[in-house]
C-alpha cells in the first residue's frame, strides 16, 4: 500500500451517536463527485457505518466510488483533488483501490474498478445492518469496546472488527 498523506497519528477513536445530517452530507459529496467526474462515475454509494440508520460511528461520510478502471487515475484523480479531495493511499495488490479524503465533513472516498467484488461485499453489509437489528447491535457492540481502546493506527481500530464483520458478512451474502 502506497500512503500518499501523512500517516496517521494515531489516537483514540471517537465515535458518536448517530446524526440525521449524514445521509445530507452523503448526498452533497455525492452530487460533488458527480460533477466533478460526469459520467466516469459509473456508481457512487454511501457505505459505512453513517449509511445505517440508528448506528454509532466515527464522524467520518464512507463513499464508493465505481469508475470503469481504479487503476487509471488520469482519468478520475485530477478532477477529485480540484473537487476538494487528497489522494491519501494506492492499493494496487487491493481491487486496485484508491483511497482519496475529503474535509468538511470527513470523507473517506473508496475507489473501485467496475465489477469489483468489494463493493458488492460493503453495499451487502450496509443493506444487511439496515434490515437486521440483531446484527446492527452486536456490530455496534463490538465497535464501542474496540473504540474504547488505544489504537496506533484508525486502521487497526477497523483490522480489529474483521472477525465480526466476517461472520455478519457471511450472512449477509447468502
Amino acid at each position: 500500500m502506497e500512503q500518499l498523506l501523512p500517516p496517521d497519528p494515531g489516537s483514540a477513536v471517537v465515535l458518536v451517536a448517530y446524526r440525521p445530517a449524514w445521509p445530507d452530507l452523503y448526498a452533497q459529496q455525492e452530487r460533488r463527485i458527480r460533477d466533478a467526474l460526469g459520467p466516469v462515475a459509473l456508481q457512487v454509494l454511501h457505505v459505512g457505518s453513517t449509511s445505517v440508520p440508528g448506528l454509532t460511528a466515527k464522524d467520518v461520510i464512507d463513499v464508493v466510488l465505481v469508475v470503469p478502471d481504479a487503476a487509471d487515475e488520469a482519468a478520475y484523480a485530477d478532477a477529485l483533488v480540484a473537487a476538494g479531495y487528497r489522494l491519501s493511499h494506492r492499493e494496487p495488490e487491493w481491487f486496485e483501490h484508491r483511497l482519496l479524503k475529503g474535509w468538511g465533513p470527513r470523507v473517506n472516498l473508496h475507489v473501485f474498478g467496475i465489477g469489483c467484488s468489494e463493493v458488492e461485499r460493503m453495499v451487502a453489509f450496509r443493506d444487511h445492518l439496515r434490515s437486521h437489528e440483531d446484527d446492527c447491535g452486536r456490530y455496534e457492540a463490538t465497535k464501542r469496546e474496540l473504540a474504547a481502546r488505544r489504537w496506533d493506527r484508525v486502521q487497526d481500530y477497523a483490522d480489529a472488527k474483521s472477525d465480526v464483520v466476517a461472520d455478519i458478512l457471511g450472512r449477509a451474502l447468502t
